[in-house]
């Protein structure tokens, strides 16, 4: 804070506050602590909505993917690439990764 007001203690010719005067830091300050209470009033209200959208039973987030392991692992033991695989389910090629790497038991070494 003592840096932005540092930065902005110089008389603006558009503005009509003075920075470097009592009165121009109290301004400052003030306008400083309404920000910050503004700022905690949006934090208190986010956190209420949330509150009231998980008490009517609301999924936040974002949606899970339901995939089918056994057909990853039988495209990928037929031959099928990653980049087909991917498409053919209809999900990105991150998240086939992602899948892959939690059950390297059930397919083939995932090279990259």
């Amino acid at each position: 804070m003592f840096f932005t007001v540092q930065l902005m203690s110089r008389r603006d010719a558009d503005e009509d506050c003075d920075t470097s005067t009592p009165v121009g830091k109290m301004t400052f300050t003030v306008l400083g602590a309404v920000a910050e209470l503004e700022r905690s009033l949006i934090i208190e209200r986010v956190h209420a909505g949330v509150r009231n959208a998980r008490a009517k039973g609301k999924r936040l987030g974002r949606p899970t993917v339901n995939v089918d392991r056994a057909r990853i692992a039988s495209m990928r033991s037929g031959g099928a690439s990653w980049r087909v695989i991917s498409t053919e389910l209809g999900i990105s090629l991150g998240t086939l990764h992602r899948l892959c790497s939690k059950i390297p038991s059930e397919l083939p070494s995932v090279s990259l």
